[in-house]
């Protein structure tokens, strides 16, 4: 069934169907296909049933959230004092791209909008600094990836929903796994201007002081997000309100920069965008159930012990399954496809539900950026003007470098799992 439901959706999304179409089809020829007599009414009641969860309020008020600082000055003043703090250095440019990254990606929790917010500010920058124009272009949809990780992370409250798994220790994990590959990326950053022998900055670095005044309002963001989450103060959802109220006072009191058209403007694009994700979830709510009364998840057990299977052969099964998934359907509808599926074998197997979420991030993360359809290459042709080539062929050096994060992840579990456990207990 599961193998029917990839290459339905393959086959629409080569079609060029729309991804609620790519998905949702491949739902109902399955109902059609094996439970004809079940009555149509039971796919609604599932899919509003799968999606009428509290938990997923975070989801919208994330997106506008995100939506807001990106419209305003909170993007730009985040890329600006990753500069500041790197003016001066070898490669600063490349450095102070990760560092935007990461900043934007603890406000926006999407991949596709930091590609978006950032490329146009970085692409020009870096391109002075000396770096190729396939790296450059590597580089830019490469870092946004850690917005799939770093809180806010939209995919790990989608994982959570899914398996009932804590947001708050997803989210200290994803932290952790996040500067992890910023720091992965930063090391290619700096081979890549050894390789190249690119110079020092002209610019001299600026004061620590003066970087944290003229952008202590946007910094202010992730503070409290992360500070009111891990505090008690609040909860995810409730964080998620927090941030647009945060970012509306920001840019309305405190910048003006947000008019009363502008502020339309972003609800109608962040209305649209919850949307299209809410759809994708429901229609995914109505798989699970498909996938349950299936008993998909015991036949998947059955073979792993048939093969004589451990915790260690499955996870590198894991991995494959959703590397080869994810480069031939979006790898959001590969997660509400494959995660019921997978989740209560790694159970089974006594895996830690929060480890398993950030080796299912990871595996996300890089289907982002994996030819022949990962969504960054094909924002950023649509926001810097580029041929998806161009983009491709920067991608491969920063996929290897993934690839070893997830090797790391995937088999030193503490690395995901050492600080929830240490601000939440076991």
């Amino acid at each position: 069934m599961i193998w029917l439901i990839i290459a339905a959706a393959v086959a629409l999304l080569l079609l060029g169907f729309e991804l609620i179409l790519v998905l949702g089809v491949p739902v109902y020829l399955v109902k059609l296909a094996w439970w004809d007599s079940m009555p149509d009414e039971i796919l609604v009641q599932k899919m509003v049933g799968g999606i009428d969860h509290s938990i997923l309020l975070a989801i919208p008020f994330f997106v506008f959230a995100g939506e807001l600082m990106s419209d305003g000055r909170i993007a730009r003043l985040l890329s600006r004092a990753a500069e500041r703090c790197f003016r001066g250095a070898r490669g600063g440019s490349g450095h102070a791209a990760v560092v935007s990254a990461l900043a934007f990606g603890s406000v926006s929790g999407s991949a596709p909008a930091t590609v978006a917010a950032l490329g146009r500010l970085m692409y020009p920058r870096l391109r002075d600094a000396g770096f190729s124009e396939t790296f450059t272009l590597g580089l830019i949809i490469s870092v946004a990836e850690t917005a799939l990780l770093i809180p806010p992370s939209i995919s790990l409250i989608i994982y959570g929903w899914l398996t009932e798994t804590s947001i708050s220790r997803l989210f200290a994990a994803g932290l952790v796994v996040g500067i992890v590959l910023g720091l992965a990326f930063h090391a290619l950053v700096a081979y890549e201007v050894w390789r190249r022998g690119l110079g020092d900055a002209a610019a001299r670095r600026q004061a620590a002081l003066d970087t944290a005044r003229g952008t202590a309002w946007a910094l202010g963001m992730p503070a409290i997000i992360l500070g009111g989450i891990y505090s008690g103060v609040f909860t995810a959802t409730e964080a998620a309100a927090v941030s647009v109220l945060y970012a509306l006072f920001v840019e309305t009191a405190v910048f003006r920069t947000l008019t009363l058209r502008g502020f339309l403007h972003v609800a109608q694009r962040s209305a649209v965008l919850t949307t299209v994700i809410f759809m994708i979830v429901a229609t995914g709510s109505a798989l699970s159930y498909f996938i349950t009364i299936a008993q998909v998840p015991q036949a998947v057990l059955a073979f792993m012990r048939a093969i004589d299977a451990g915790p260690l052969l499955f996870l590198l099964i894991v991995n494959i399954v959703f590397l080869v998934a994810g480069m031939f359907i979006d790898p959001g509808a590969a997660m509400l496809v494959l995660v019921p599926t997978l989740f209560p074998v790694a159970q089974s197997f006594g895996i830690d539900p929060v480890h398993f979420g950030l080796v299912i991030g990871l595996n996300v993360c890089i289907a982002m950026i994996t030819p022949p359809f990962g969504l960054d290459i094909f924002v950023a042709a649509s926001t810097l003007n580029k041929r998806v080539v161009d983009i491709t062929r920067g991608v491969w050096p920063f996929i290897a470098v993934n690839l070893v994060v997830l090797a790391i992840v995937t088999y030193v579990p503490g690395v995901a799992t050492f600080l929830p456990n240490l601000l939440m207990g076991r």
